[in-house]
């Protein structure tokens, strides 16, 4: 009988150490970055003490972006040895990190999301889970996590609450993936069809429970709830099918949930239907194009002063790099980085335009060497804040209770201007110039291309922001929160008067304007510019137009959209792909 005893608190004892994070909240933080950071022999007794789980902004590290590198040591027991190689290691979960992360287990890289410059994708908004192989496991002896990160601009740093190294359980073991024959989700028809979605077994055991799904549209209506029971053998997998009846065309939410008597696993992916038919609010102003004239006459008598300034560091072997200094709408300063070929010619350009907040650098251009390229940093961003900087937050609001004044009609004008500055070179093709970016680089290539008629051949704007506005605070949190604030705070202008502001600079009001062809990217997952917002201005379109989605991808794109939005630039204009 004690014996018996024994062993039940044994395994109760096991269980319960299986059960627990290993982790503590003291952790090291250093600016800065530093290959050997990851190694575990690396000395961080200097270091900053982390606040792991808040930005760094909120503790210590107020305005700064670049890289930084947390670190922390742990021990492992090894109690939990047999149970860690029968489920396949440990898991590390980081929640989430903004924007870019390189994570290490001694000195070994066990995964990544983003990537840096030259070729950044920020991925700030991807939960981060990672499995630690049994055999980089030290026993009973202090192990090392490093976790190297890169933020472009905003808040950054490990951010929200679920930050663990436990054993991994059922729940690592047991996966729910769309299993759509569509491998975009993007479904081209309003009629009626089955969802189907792939449950996996990957564990020692035999698995029973229920799988409940709900889906909503993308202004979270409740659109069916259905329910199925799921019985899986141990290393097997089954397709479970949700009749779902005739649907408009819309973007639409898939949460879902299969409960066992162990353990419950969440499923989370969104879908489309017909997104090309999808309709939006019209609100263009009765005067939008006076408004928009008056603009374009207003930049046309601003002396641009062009000034070049060489940067020799900042070359290549086959391209020079210059400061440009010019003056925009208001004779705002504004800045940009051009990069030309050292071979004397005549040579297509692009324009790259910048994301909220960020600040654009020589290295963002479009790269290559048969091409002049030319980085801007619009009013308020990176190097042109000399004469307009309200900061972020304050940029999205800032002037908003005038049309005449508010910062996107002057910010439109600096890439109106950005153009200008092209033709004026006589390096550049005129018959063939570009303009791309993401985000709020994205609605800027929108803006362009319509402001610049047919100066703009090919734009290439991904995930567009500053589209569709009165659906746009229906369906997005951030940073559409910054213009409910000001109206709330401002009842004399008022909801009313921000939607009247911002139907002026409204993408999706100035898309049919577009002369240039259009290759737009979505992100299908995306919450802070819905695809919803996206297919707005790009239904508007009347040129020649297609667009990607990525069904896994949010906020941040993976890094073969570039290699695509670069390839479809070349094309357009006869450069040779990277590869010839």
């Amino acid at each position: 009988m004690k014996k018996l005893i024994f062993v039940f608190i044994a395994v109760l004892c096991t269980l319960s150490l299986q059960a627990q994070n290993l982790l503590d909240s003291k952790w090291k933080f250093a600016t800065g970055d530093d290959s050997t950071r990851r190694l575990p022999e690396f000395d961080d007794s200097r270091w900053t003490d982390a606040q792991i789980g808040k930005l760094w902004e909120n503790w210590g590290f107020q305005s700064y972006d670049g890289f930084g590198w947390y670190r922390k040591q742990v021990v492992i027991p090894s109690g939990l040895k047999k149970a860690a190689h029968r489920n396949g290691g440990l898991t590390l979960r980081l929640a989430r990190i903004d924007d870019v992360d390189f994570t290490y287990f001694n000195g070994k890289l066990i995964g990544n999301n983003g990537d840096v410059p030259p070729h950044y994708i920020c991925k700030y908004d991807v939960e981060r889970v990672y499995i630690i192989p049994f055999d980089l496991i030290l026993w009973d002896q202090p192990n090392t996590i490093a976790v190297r990160v890169y933020d472009e601009g905003g808040g950054g740093g490990i951010y929200g609450d679920d930050i663990s190294l436990m054993v991994s359980g059922t729940k690592e073991l047991l996966s729910l993936t769309p299993a759509l024959k569509e491998t975009d989700r993007v479904i081209h028809t309003t009629s009626g069809f089955e969802l189907p979605v792939q449950v996996q077994n990957d564990s020692r055991t035999k698995i029973t429970g229920k799988l409940r799904v709900v889906i909503q549209n993308d202004f979270s209506d409740t659109i069916s709830v259905q329910e199925s029971v799921v019985n899986l053998a141990k290393k097997s997998k089954s397709i479970i099918t949700f009749p779902l009846s005739a649907l408009k065309p819309g973007i639409y939410m898939v949460r879902g949930v299969l409960s066992t008597s162990e353990t419950e696993k969440h499923l989370k992916f969104n879908f489309a239907v017909e997104p090309e038919k999808l309709t939006t609010v019209q609100d263009v102003p009765p005067d939008f194009k006076q408004y928009w004239d008056k603009a374009r006459q207003e930049l046309a008598v601003v002396d641009p002063q062009y000034k070049l300034i060489r940067v020799d560091s900042l070359g290549t072997d086959a391209r020079d790099c210059y400061v440009v200094e010019m003056h925009s709408l208001g004779n705002v300063l504004i800045r940009a980085y051009l990069m030309t070929p050292k071979k004397p010619g005549k040579y297509p350009a692009v324009l790259t335009v910048q994301g909220y907040s960020s600040d654009l650098k020589s290295d963002w251009t479009f790269d290559d060497d048969n091409a002049v390229s030319l980085g801007l940093n619009i009013r308020g961003h990176g190097n042109s804040r000399d004469d307009v900087n309200p900061g972020f937050p304050g940029f999205l609001t800032y002037h908003i209770d005038n049309n005449d004044e508010y910062i996107y009609r002057g910010a439109y004008m600096d890439c109106v201007r950005a153009i200008d500055f092209l033709f004026s070179r006589p390096e550049v093709d005129t018959s063939r110039v570009a303009v791309e970016g993401g985000s709020q680089g994205g609605a800027l290539s929108f803006a362009t291309a319509a402001l610049c008629g047919n100066r703009i051949k090919v734009a290439v704007p991904a995930v567009p922001f500053l589209s569709d506005f009165p659906e746009y605070l229906k369906v997005a949190i951030w940073p559409a929160n910054e213009w409910i604030d000001y109206a709330t705070a401002n009842p004399q202008t008022g909801i009313e008067g921000v939607l009247k502001t911002l139907s002026y600079v409204d993408i999706k009001n100035l898309a049919p304007w577009v002369t240039a062809s259009v290759y737009m990217a979505v992100g299908l997952m995306d919450e802070t510019c819905p695809p919803r917002i996206n297919f707005a201005a790009y239904n508007k379109l009347k040129s020649e137009k297609k667009y990607i989605v990525f069904p896994d991808s949010g906020h941040g794109l993976p890094a073969e959209f570039n290699e695509m939005r670069d390839q479809f630039i070349r094309e357009k204009f006869g450069l040779p792909s990277k590869t010839e």
